[in-house]
């Protein structure tokens, strides 16, 4: 379900700094993925609990030897306390901004624009005085790419595998120990996923919020609605042809935007 705190345009974010000697080598031991990937473009990651559970999922941007973190701005301020709280004596700085972000999907992209490393459909972002963005439905493109939303299909009782986070370049199963690898890693070698969003064809009005149901069973909620699509969490060993959703028909998509 789409949440009131939910990211909708680019000025529902918050922009913070991560400098000093020593911010690549702490960001690396807290996010999902790479940080020495700074060096070829942004970075999809998240910061998780002990147990594997979501926190924030945020961009990463190199500015010199210091980084951006681009998050949305409702969790913003928790992100700050717990990146503070693990700082102890290492030596970085963690400050709010001013930079504004800017968005779209025209081509080209501005100068010093980054591209979205989720999917090639986001396009562009780039951070300076100006916000805003070029008009684009962010939401159809999100719907129909799988594309989850803190706030929205990202929640504190989400896994990130769950949530498609290896096809969406937000995970590196390489890079060694951070806050909640052991479970992550032991979900993606070990365990099959018996849940995780899809994207969904709808026949019939179905709102946020609304549960599937499969021969009388629950087998998901719808989340973002776009048009006649939605991305949706599902059981997958209840999903089938015969779904249903309020008074909607539901299927899944017939592209690959499906549980993993």
């Amino acid at each position: 379900m789409r949440g009131d705190a939910a990211m909708t345009d680019a000025s529902r974010r918050r922009v913070l700094r991560v400098s000093g000697p020593g911010a690549r080598d702490f960001l690396q031991g807290l996010v999902t993925n790479d940080v020495e990937k700074l060096d070829a473009g942004a970075v999809y990651a998240a910061m998780l609990t002990p147990q594997g559970k979501y926190i924030a999922d945020f961009f990463l941007v190199a500015e010199g030897d210091a980084v951006l973190v681009d998050v949305a701005d409702f969790q913003a301020d928790d992100l700050v306390k717990r990146l503070r709280l693990y700082k102890l004596r290492a030596p970085v700085e963690i400050e709010a901004t001013e930079l504004r972000i800017r968005r779209g999907t025209g081509d080209p992209a501005p100068d010093g624009a980054v591209a979205d490393p989720r999917h090639p459909a986001l396009g562009w972002r780039l951070y300076g005085a100006e916000e805003g963005d070029d008009g684009t439905d962010w939401d159809a493109i999100r719907v129909a790419h799988c594309i989850p939303e803190a706030g929205s299909e990202l929640t504190p009782d989400s896994f990130i595998l769950e949530a498609g986070f290896e096809r969406l370049n937000g995970v590196d199963f390489r890079k060694g120990c951070y806050v909640g690898q052991e479970v992550t890693a032991r979900m993606h070698h070990k365990t099959e996923l018996r849940k995780g969003l899809a994207t969904v064809e709808l026949e019939g009005p179905a709102e946020p919020g609304a549960r599937i149901e499969s021969d009388g069973k629950a087998a998901g909620t719808i989340h973002t609605r776009a048009g006649d699509r939605a991305i949706a969490y599902l059981r997958i060993d209840r999903v089938g042809p015969e779904m249903s959703a309020g008074q909607a028909r539901v299927r899944l998509a017939s592209e690959a935007a499906r549980p993993a």
